[in-house]
């Protein structure tokens, strides 16, 4: 496409729908359709010079002579309590019931090599010497030691604060960093499992692995099954920078990373849930088996929740992204 001829060709009407949004006064019915006019033939505009001659200065340009005609046309929206609700009930756990095919793959693969790791650790005395000295695992794996006082070694809530924050930050760079191949996502998820891989192998070795796990599987059920929707959900990112399918790169990256973006958000929320577990239920003086019939029970109403409304919702045709409203106007892709 030759550029300036397409600029000559177009001034006109870019200049036209300029003029109509600087209106003080309110549009009449007459001017008010050409500015729809107008708005849809600049947003394809862009498109096309998005697609096949890229100029900065002139794609900065109409962005936001689209950005304005846009806020013209469907009027300036505010968040609301429907919208709220809409996200919760839709639009996040629709986001993970669609990247399934990711996370629950990425948690089984994962949950067998923390075992593995753990196994490793466990039947090589070599290894364990490698990890700390004899005293050092002793004061780790004791009763009472440092795997058990961890839980209760600061006050509750700040101690669940401590660990959403953490957990939260985990997964919001498993979503945003999903981008660069999914490669610091598989690196993210290596290091928690080689973190759970170690307790694993060293309480067992000490002959106490039912006291570990009935420490971590309370809270860690919740906990790490957002870690893997968090991971699955950024290697689907970085798989489509790699195949975007039918859809552009650009199109494509666009849709799937506001949909992680959304999904951040909302993995927030599980890991707030998970983090007050982690703070008030783990160590407190509740049976093992009440507080694992606790993570258990969190654990089951998650699933319940993204493949009950989440399927409803992506059957229905929600994919977690924003309204079609609010998205750019993007031309139609050839199959």
């Amino acid at each position: 496409m030759d550029l300036d001829v397409f600029v000559s060709a177009h001034r006109a009407e870019w200049d036209r729908l300029d003029a109509l949004l600087r209106r003080q006064r309110r549009l009449t019915g007459t001017e008010a359709d050409e500015l729809v006019a107008l708005y849809q033939r600049t947003a394809t505009h862009l498109s096309l010079i998005q697609s096949s001659a890229p100029d900065p200065q002139l794609t900065g340009r109409l962005s936001q002579l689209v950005a304005r005609a846009r806020s013209a046309v469907t009027g300036t929206r505010r968040a609301s309590w429907r919208d709220v609700t809409g996200f919760l009930t839709r639009g996040f756990p629709a986001a993970v019931y669609r990247s399934r095919h990711w996370w629950v793959p990425t948690a089984l693969l994962s949950t067998v090599i923390a075992a593995l790791l753990g196994w490793w650790i466990a039947t090589h005395p070599e290894v364990q010497s490698s990890i700390a000295a004899p005293s050092e695992l002793r004061d780790l794996t004791r009763p009472g030691g440092e795997y058990e006082t961890y839980y209760s070694s600061h006050p509750a809530a700040s101690f669940a604060a401590q660990v959403w924050t953490n957990n939260a930050q985990a997964a919001a760079m498993c979503l945003v960093l999903g981008v660069f191949l999914g490669l610091p996502v598989l690196w993210i998820l290596f290091q928690n499992m080689l973190n759970l891989g170690v307790g694993i192998g060293l309480m067992s070795s000490a002959g106490r692995l039912d006291t570990f796990l009935g420490l971590v599987l309370p809270h860690g059920l919740l906990e790490l099954t957002a870690v893997f929707v968090a991971a699955g959900t950024g290697l689907r990112l970085g798989w489509t920078v790699i195949d975007p399918g039918p859809r552009s790169r650009r199109t494509a990256l666009a849709e799937e990373g506001r949909a992680a973006l959304g999904m951040a958000i909302g993995l927030a929320l599980i890991l707030f849930v998970s983090g007050a577990i982690e703070g008030f239920v783990t160590p407190s003086g509740l049976p093992t088996w009440a507080r694992i019939g606790i993570g258990v029970a969190a654990e089951l109403a998650f699933l319940a929740y993204v493949y009950v409304l989440g399927g409803r919702a992506a059957r229905a045709g929600d994919t977690g992204d924003v309204d079609e409203a609010e998205r750019s106007a993007v031309l139609p892709m050839a199959a």
